[in-house]
């Protein structure tokens, strides 16, 4: 196996790693050009201009921070200590007032597109749609966002697909490698969960956020099935927990009842019974996870 990035993987029947069992490989999506992105903003104007309303309004949201030497108005939970103190002979705090500043978002989020030939049809279409209104919304709200999609056959060939990175701009040529995504080979999740955790731990940000869109549970051509990609699956997102990383998953899958809760934990994922949902869900659920 020559190239590319080596990752261990976890063997939960003896509890240890595959040490560098996994070789990950980064390819870059070329932006196509059609009508896709078009008919998209045409198909979700309306909303899409909602969205934009909602997500500036998280941008100028204000917080009020009491027990300060100046500000806009009367602490009363801090003049009433005061009181208190005078009454006891004691000398009363200056902190009386409360500063109208605004809350500084400091969020980086990390989007984990599965490419998997499952996705093929209109599910493939509904998590493009998904991205472009997610990214049209985050636009306006200014929060740092990167997009990758991931698919594997096999543990010799892991591969991650780059459409967004943190530094880049939302510009026509991210559109149109949104527009190119399409489904290629099954879904190993741990290489690229362990991969991205290393880029978002690297990441200078108060909140981290690494985000998995997906349609079915961890699987690949090999003997990655079953309990062993589920247990590998859930040791990565445990590693991506410990290094202060929160990691959500967003599924459309049926039975995802049967092991989501188990991999992410009970409020760490959600699952969406309607697919035509999913691309104005998707924008919704970040505006909860980072309000």
């Amino acid at each position: 196996m020559q190239g590319g990035l080596l990752y261990d993987e976890w063997d939960f029947r003896r509890q240890g790693f595959r040490k560098n069992w996994c070789r990950l490989n980064l390819k870059r999506l070329h932006a196509v050009k059609g009508t896709f992105v078009r008919n998209t903003l045409e198909k979700y104007r309306g909303q899409i201009i909602q969205l934009k309303r909602q997500f500036e309004m998280l941008r100028t949201q204000h917080l009020f921070v009491g027990r300060q030497r100046d500000g806009e108005d009367v602490d009363l939970d801090a003049l009433t200590e005061a009181y208190a103190d005078i009454r006891a002979g004691q000398v009363p705090s200056e902190r009386l007032y409360v500063r109208l500043q605004r809350d500084q978002r400091d969020i980086a989020a990390l989007f984990l597109v599965d490419m998997s030939s499952s996705t093929e049809g209109w599910v493939g279409t509904a998590l493009k749609e998904s991205l472009v209104l997610l990214s049209e919304a985050l636009d306006s709200l200014g929060d740092r966002y990167a997009i990758y999609g991931f698919s594997g056959m096999r543990r010799t060939r892991s591969e991650i697909y780059h459409i967004k990175e943190f530094a880049e701009p939302y510009t026509d040529e991210i559109r149109g490698r949104i527009a190119a995504i399409a489904p290629v080979d099954y879904t190993r999740m741990g290489p690229p969960i362990r991969h991205f955790t290393g880029v978002l731990s690297k990441v200078d940000a108060k909140v981290r956020l690494l985000i998995i869109l997906t349609d079915g549970k961890p699987e690949d051509y090999d003997d990655y099935k079953g309990e062993y990609a589920i247990e590998d699956t859930r040791h990565a997102l445990i590693e991506a927990k410990n290094a202060g990383i929160h990691p959500f998953c967003i599924t459309i899958d049926w039975e995802a009842q049967d092991y989501m809760g188990h991999m992410l934990g009970e409020i760490n994922y959600t699952f969406i019974n309607d697919v035509r949902k999913l691309p104005l869900r998707v924008p919704e659920i970040y505006r909860m996870l980072t309000s």
